[in-house]
């Protein structure tokens, strides 16, 4: 079972829908991926606001900054 993990984006946000996009095959597989608007924190935005989307496992902690694509995100989840 893969990790579960957190998207930081924000509405509107091109790049934050194109990795949406890119988790989709792996949410149908079983990812578990709870999006989170960094708009509703200022400190998250002051984390994340130059940086999103940002895909983060709950379990580690570690963090993968756009650019990615499926498979760095596979590989990501394995390590």
């Amino acid at each position: 079972m893969p990790p579960e993990c957190q998207l930081f984006s924000t509405i509107g946000c091109h790049l934050c829908e194109i990795a949406e996009a890119e988790l989709m095959p792996l949410v149908d597989h079983g990812l578990l991926v709870e999006l989170v608007d960094i708009a509703e924190s200022d400190a998250l935005n002051d984390v994340y606001g130059l940086r999103i989307p940002v895909l983060r496992r709950t379990d580690t902690g570690a963090e993968l900054d756009w650019p990615f694509d499926t498979g760095q995100v596979v590989i990501f989840l394995r390590d």
